[in-house]
């Protein structure tokens, strides 16, 4: 079977992550059957698919209408032979591996020879689960993350059986969903993405109760240090400290094997029905029940704590993780990014802080707790032993050239000759563009333009968007007046479009509003496939004020244009590719390296055949092709007079790569 012939989904469970599964499904385009035990499960389902798909259209991001999404789904109560055509059955049912096994054997008898079987568990083993049925090989893991219909990122998990058919039509099916899968090769407990948060969540417990540092300080570092949207204890308090609780109690009967017990702090809090957001009080005390406000941390904490600390278990878990060859290093810090909305993966991480900080923290970490789990895996050791240290030695988990960064308020500048990369640095507020930063960015493009060293420049963003536009709560007390008098951020992005040296825009999220106008000045905009494009200012009452009107229609043409400003509407990275608003879409797990390497290409050439290539086309763009052609000539008989069109010429008939200075 190939992912083609899949036509008819099942999902079973319509609770929460069941029905945003088969909304996902349905949004894709395909048929699909939504069964539960009773018809009032299924309609209250129906109600919430509704009501999700009404945001969507409100955001723009379906095209559809409403009743035509919710026509291809099907309620069905119980499973009967009414369910027997489906090609592909997701299992969302409670977290048994009793109830699970009763409802896999039951699709393995409805079900045609030819389907594929898989499970939402997050924890359960498939191996387990594939008991049940006769066709082994075709039950896996296809693990989606709430909501369903949000989260971009799907774990693919392999049982001990699944054939590597199977795990490849499922990863296939997953893109089909517009989602970003990772595969796990090895059937282990809790997949990637909860073993990596359960190993920061643990050592932050081990430093409290310790009384190494207070639950505070510990959220001031993942907030300040780390860039962690949320601190540790605030996330557990707004996920709700029973489902840490119940998930720490669940860790032997899932087969983790440690020394490590249930954290006394989360037993506690559970005990005393201080469950966090939800009863109002947990680490931290909110307003009212089910009323969420983000608690105020001082800034001085975060230099309370050795921020290494903090990522040492984890970084060890995905190490050994990676060793054991249960997935590879990109689909782990993949994984990590889009399934925990860190802005970096944790071998990044890791790299970062320096491997051999890394280890010296376990070693600590074991002193402190006691807990043999804090062993360096073997692979930290080695890399220690062979200098591979991160990004100070050039080699790590990652390869590094000689890298320089330095971390403004709002930007990161990476200095990696012959690129520098400009990091927009507002994860916690995706990207949103203020006055601060767009300062911040000026000045960072003034200082690399004369710096010889740099050949291309590269702007991204940090964690899940490249920028989601202008930050909001910065227009509250704007006069119509002050708008047309804030040229800043038009001034930036023409800066950007006549730079004198390539830019190149890396799209690796979100890129909405302001961010988009940035993104259409540079040079070249390369998409990770999970970015969504768009100018939403429409669906607020205004309009693109930095060039929008006029970049747009020039890319994609006014029709194109006027439909994507008049809705408000956002489209995915492939459509962006197919109407000529990016030049190359690229896999998400290779995103950095696709950009590396396209820049690298273009570092090689003529700075100054760059800036002629640059100036002929944008200049001649706005004229008409007589006084085009001729600034044309006009450049092309200059560059005749440099030494790089010299070198350029002798290094074609020595047969040998040139090596232009700009000269």
């Amino acid at each position: 079977m190939k992912v083609e012939d899949i036509k008819r989904i099942l999902v079973v469970g319509a609770g929460t992550m069941g029905h945003g599964i088969a909304e996902v499904a349905a949004i894709a385009g395909y048929q699909v059957y939504l069964s539960d035990v009773s018809q009032d499960i299924l309609n209250n389902a129906l109600e919430k698919i509704r009501w999700s798909l009404s945001k969507l259209q409100e955001r723009g991001q379906i095209k559809e209408s409403i009743d035509s999404v919710l026509s291809r789904i099907k309620p069905v109560v119980g499973l009967d032979k009414s369910v027997s055509d489906a090609d592909f059955s997701i299992e969302a049912a409670p977290e048994r591996l009793d109830i699970k096994k009763q409802v896999f054997s039951k699709l393995d008898e409805l079900l045609p020879p030819h389907a594929i079987l898989a499970s939402n568990t997050s924890s359960l083993p498939i191996s387990r689960i594939a008991e049940a049925t006769k066709r082994p090989e075709k039950v896996v893991g296809m693990h989606f993350f709430n909501p369903p219909v949000l989260m971009q990122l799907v774990e693919v998990m392999k049982g001990d059986k699944t054939s590597d058919e199977t795990a490849k039509i499922t990863y296939e099916l997953a893109k089909k969903f517009g989602k970003q899968p990772i595969m796990i090769n090895k059937d282990i407990p809790g997949y990637i993405v909860n073993r990596i948060l359960g190993g920061i969540n643990v050592v932050a417990c081990i430093l409290v109760e310790k009384k190494i540092a207070d639950f505070k300080e510990v959220d001031a570092v993942a907030r300040y240090k780390l860039g962690f949207p949320m601190g540790i204890f605030e996330l557990m308090d707004y996920t709700g400290i029973d489902v840490a609780y119940y998930v720490s109690k669940s860790r032997e009967e899932l087969g983790i094997k440690d020394d490590i017990p249930i954290c006394s702090l989360i037993e506690e809090k559970f005990k005393n029905n201080e469950l966090g957001v939800k009863t109002g009080k947990g680490f931290y005390t909110y307003p009212a029940p089910g009323k969420y406000v983000k608690p105020e941390l001082p800034k001085e904490l975060a230099d309370k704590l050795n921020p290494v600390l903090l990522l040492a278990g984890a970084i060890n878990e995905a190490a050994r993780l990676l060793r054991e060859n249960v997935a590879t290093k990109e689909d782990i810090d993949l994984g990590v990014r889009l399934g925990l909305g860190l802005p970096k993966g944790i071998f990044q991480y890791a790299d970062e802080l320096g491997i051999d900080n890394v280890v010296k923290a376990l070693d600590e970490l074991k002193a402190i707790s006691g807990y043999k789990s804090y062993s360096v895996d073997p692979l930290l050791a080695q890399m220690v032993s062979e200098n591979k240290l991160g990004v100070k030695t050039g080699v790590g988990f990652y390869q590094y050239g000689k890298v320089e960064e330095r971390k403004l308020n709002t930007i990161i500048i990476r200095i990696e000759p012959p690129l520098a990369w400009i990091i927009l640095n507002r994860p916690e507020r995706l990207n949103a563009l203020n006055a601060e930063l767009i300062s911040e960015l000026d000045r960072a493009l003034d200082e690399l333009e004369t710096n010889d060293q740099i050949r291309v420049v590269i702007l991204t963003g940090n964690g899940r968007a490249f920028s989601a536009g202008a930050d909001i709560t910065s227009f509250l007390s704007l006069r119509p007046i002050d708008v047309i008098r804030l040229r800043t951020l038009r001034n930036v992005i023409n800066k950007i479009a006549l730079y004198t040296k390539p830019v190149i825009a890396a799209l690796n999220g979100f890129t909405l509003g302001g961010g988009l106008e940035i993104a259409m000045a540079c040079d070249i905009r390369i998409a990770s496939e999970v970015a969504q494009l768009g100018q939403p200012e429409i669906n607020i009452g205004i309009i693109p004020g930095a060039g929008g009107t006029q970049r747009l229609p020039r890319l994609i043409g006014k029709g194109r244009a006027k439909l994507l400003i008049y809705t408000g509407d956002m489209v995915s990275a492939e459509e962006a590719y197919k109407m000529g608003l990016v030049d190359l879409v690229v896999p998400a797990n290779r995103f950095e390296d696709e950009v590396r390497r396209v820049a690298l290409k273009i570092a090689e050439k003529s700075p100054l055949s760059l800036l002629a290539a640059k100036l002929a086309i944008e200049l001649g763009n706005e004229a008409n092709i007589w006084t085009g052609q001729t600034l044309e000539a006009t450049l092309f008989g200059l560059l005749f007079t440099t030494k790089d069109v010299e070198e350029g010429v002798k290094a074609f008939l020595e047969k040998r790569k040139p090596q232009f200075k700009g000269e």
